[in-house]
């Protein structure tokens, strides 16, 4: 199968696990964007060998497409499913299995939809109808990320105009207890996204503050990982980056 074949058939198998219908898009484009949208609300159940060969073949030709990148620096901008690191952190749910918003643009959805659905079944098998605590963690393979493993956990969520003393507390809870679980899997190195900043409302520069403090002892490499100008400029200047 050429490549258009190659995701029309992940397109139609998923519909059939899914029971969905769709009009199968034309453009290679447009077949991407179904097929993330309907891993997006996939339920954990089991895959062919077919199906894995096939997701796989289509996920690590994106991943070519977008480029691996390999750093040492402290602070980078960017995709973090692009970063060849030993972990990754994900700031996902307390269900753990991932967005179930199609195409919705939040680091969960895109670690997901870039892994493949083995890191949704894997979160499942894990926790087995359980959720994470906020603070906690759980640690999956990266599956077709270039990192080797995914530490996926929980931060508060801000309902008021800045957080509590103990949202403070479990944020930097998050921070540790990835830390703890990269080196129980013998991480050199470990990138983190902003936790609970974005749809979690915990305001920037605090939860900025509170990354680089709960980090600052690390015995790991550190990468700290952002996509929005406003963070990178908040990272920059307390890691005193020129």
């Amino acid at each position: 199968m050429n490549r258009s074949e190659n995701i029309d058939f992940c397109i139609r198998y998923l519909m059939e696990q899914n029971e969905a219908t769709a009009v199968m898009p034309q453009t290679l484009h447009d077949k991407k964007q179904l097929l993330r949208a309907l891993m997006n609300v996939w339920r954990p159940q089991p895959l062919s060998i077919d199906f894995l060969k096939a997701q796989d073949e289509e996920l690590q030709m994106q991943l070519r497409d977008k480029g691996v990148v390999r750093t040492r620096e402290r602070l980078w901008q960017g995709d973090i499913t692009r970063l060849k690191v030993d972990a990754i952190v994900n700031a996902a749910g307390p269900r753990g299995l991932g967005c179930w918003n199609p195409l919705h643009p939040c680091i969960d959805n895109d670690i997901h939809s870039a892994a493949g659905l083995q890191l949704r079944m894997e979160c499942d098998k894990i926790l087995q109808g359980d959720t994470i605590a906020t603070g906690g963690a759980i640690v999956t393979p990266g599956y077709n990320l270039p990192a080797k493993w995914v530490i996926h956990t929980v931060g508060p969520v801000i309902e008021g105009d800045k957080p509590t003393a103990g949202q403070e507390e479990q944020l930097a809870g998050c921070y540790r207890t990835c830390l703890w679980l990269a080196q129980q899997h013998n991480c050199h190195s470990i990138a983190f996204c902003c936790i609970s900043t974005g749809d979690f409302h915990f305001p920037n520069r605090r939860a900025a503050e509170i990354a680089v403090n709960a980090c600052r002892e690390a015995r790991i490499h550190v990468i700290f990982n952002v996509y929005k100008d406003i963070d990178y400029a908040i990272y920059k200047e307390l890691l005193r980056l020129r």
